[in-house]
């Protein structure tokens, strides 16, 4: 069959289109036609006009010499499609195998849908998408038909806790990255949040003055205060300045994500730290105290801290006083504050001082008792040589502090805690907490003193001492120790002497050491300083002077052993003592030592 270009219009001439044409006619017609058509490439999108409609098929004419055929399935996502309405097609084939247009409304989305990701990323348009479902570390995006990825980090500027929330919810993103590879694209809407944010922190701060209010969305906690976003400007609300009452966290009346009015304290020249007040906003709990109260009022608080100087008690929510150690008790010798009061307690005390303008105010419980010092029965019960018991508060260099009952102290000193031992510090003698027996040496009301004994509870045994242990009088010694100066020595009894290095030669010449036991002869006795000095060498060496002057001027020998014969037994009498009262003595001093 030979082509339209060889048919000879001329010889054939039918009814219809070509009628009366002759062939130069005719090809101009067909140019014509031909110009009517649209120039249409494969690959591409246009826009196409339904022009039919079937249970199967859309019917698209796009302008071309043949209408296309598009499954109605593709467009199930417009309802109501109706003839005359535009829609985007993708050209598949100009004509297929049965001569047909080939068109495809699934590909042209998806190419429009990528054609409009790619200009969102190089023009930095906004997009709205879909949120599909969640997966591992984000949410996935319908844009345009095409999934994209939302990190969990780029939903929002704070972490998000649950992702769920978000699934089937519109949400504006930016493209911020395509992977043409493999067709993979990711988004963000932390970005358009920062940038709105940018431009309300630029208005904040150019507006931001001392004394402004403001609402933020507190999204930090620590144990010294909030963070507060301002609305993308952070503050720091100082736990101090968020309540007028104390308290130990602002979790305690607080929450993460609350909405929150603060008024703005303080800010540096660059606004880069803004600190923030809550409680300003309301008026000073000072300024609400009852005119009634002053000083000698009573209140009634709860302990809210108590330190080494004090406790303070809340009244109400920024109304405190101190309560100083000094004011809880009579006594004068200062205790622990936890003695007496701890945290939560509620008690009654007494105004003392009050300073409304510097909002201050001491208070004190002993005021709530009588003062123990002006008792009438004070100077009856306390008089000079009247025993009690107390307990030991308070130890020092120099003695203790007896506490006789609450507010009245007493002092005994270290060199009144025993007549035979040589104490250096109490600690040596009894400890704090202990029970001690004493008796009232002196008694000062006007100055609230007491001067207590401890071993004036016995008899001095130093009195029967200076009959033992008089001066000439032998008696077997064991040497404790060794210095450069002399010996420590054991003398009976438990007392303890001393002996110079000189007196410490034997008769063979050689020294005394430590540990050995001998003859000393006592040299030296004082009662008021409790010192008992002795000599080896002098129990063996004849006191010549003494020997002299007992022979007299004649210096005859009979004379002087007689005189010899009469003090001999006077010596052994005073060397011996009185058995009985030197019995009577050591017990003492065993239940002493036991002690």
């Amino acid at each position: 069959m030979s082509n339209k270009e060889d048919f000879n219009w001329e010889k054939y001439e039918t009814k219809g289109f070509g009628e009366g044409y002759t062939k130069a006619e005719r090809a101009e017609m067909e140019k014509l036609y031909d110009k009517t058509l649209n120039e249409i490439t494969e690959k591409e999108v246009i826009k196409g006009t339904v022009v039919g409609i079937n249970d199967k098929d859309v019917i698209i004419n796009i302008g071309f010499k043949s209408d296309g055929l598009v499954p109605l399935s593709e467009f199930r996502d417009l309802e109501g499609l109706k003839i005359g309405d535009e829609v985007d097609l993708f050209i598949e084939e100009q004509e297929n195998s049965l001569g047909q247009l080939v068109l495809s409304r699934k590909k042209a989305k998806m190419v429009r849908a990528w054609q409009e990701i790619e200009d969102a990323l190089e023009f930095d348009n906004v997009i709205e998408g879909l949120v599909k479902r969640r997966t591992k570390g984000g949410l996935i995006v319908d844009i345009y038909g095409v999934e994209a990825f939302l990190p969990g980090s780029q939903i929002d500027l704070k972490p998000i806790r649950d992702f769920d929330i978000y699934v089937g919810k519109k949400m504006e993103v930016k493209v911020v990255k395509i992977n043409h590879a493999n067709d993979n694209v990711v988004v963000s809407h932390k970005v358009l949040i920062e940038k709105d944010l940018e431009k309300q922190k630029a208005e904040i701060l150019n507006n931001l003055e001392k004394g402004q209010v403001l609402e933020g969305v507190i999204k930090n906690m620590t144990n010294f205060g909030v963070f507060i976003d301002l609305g993308g400007v952070d503050g720091l609300l100082h736990i101090t300045d968020i309540s007028w009452g104390r308290i130990n966290h602002p979790e305690e009346v607080l929450n993460l994500d609350d909405k929150v009015q603060v008024v703005v304290l303080d800010f540096d020249d660059d606004k880069k730290r803004i600190s923030l007040g809550m409680k300003q906003l309301t008026s000073h709990p000072w300024d609400s105290l009852s005119a009634n109260l002053e000083v000698g009022s009573k209140v009634e608080g709860k302990i809210v801290n108590v330190a080494d100087y004090g406790a303070f008690l809340e009244l109400a929510p920024g109304v405190e006083g101190l309560i100083h150690v000094s004011e809880m008790s009579w006594s004068q010798h200062l205790r622990n504050p936890a003695d007496f009061v701890k945290v939560n307690d509620e008690i009654v005390a007494v105004v003392l001082t009050m300073d409304k303008e510097d909002r201050k105010m001491s208070l004190g419980i002993k005021q709530l008792t009588e003062d123990p010092w002006t008792k009438q029965e004070m100077g009856k019960k306390y008089a000079v040589g009247t025993k009690h018991k107390g307990i030991v508060r308070n130890l020092t260099n120099f003695g203790l502090f007896l506490e006789l009952e609450e507010g009245i102290d007493g002092l005994v000193h270290v060199s009144d805690l025993s007549w035979t031992k040589k104490i250096k510090h109490p600690s040596e003698f009894v400890k704090v907490n202990e029970e001690l027996d004493v008796i009232v040496l002196e008694l000062d009301l006007d100055n609230r003193r007491l001067a207590l004994g401890h071993k004036q509870l016995e008899e001095n045994p130093w009195d029967t001492f200076e009959t033992v242990f008089p001066t000439g009088s032998i008696h077997k010694c064991t040497i404790i120790s060794k210095n450069d100066k002399g010996a420590i020595l054991e003398l009976p009894y438990g007392l303890e002497g001393f002996a110079t290095t000189k007196n410490l030669e034997k008769e063979d010449g050689s020294q005394a050491e430590a540990g050995e036991s001998l003859d000393f002869r006592v040299t030296e006795f004082s009662k008021d300083d409790k010192r008992i000095v002795l000599s080896h060498s002098a129990s063996y060496k004849e006191d010549t002077t003494k020997a002299k002057k007992a022979a007299g001027p004649s210096g005859g020998g009979k004379k002087s052993t007689t005189t010899e014969s009469s003090q001999a037994p006077a010596a052994e009498k005073s060397t011996l003592g009185d058995l009985d009262a030197l019995s009577a003595l050591k017990e003492k001093m065993d239940e002493e030592a036991k002690k």
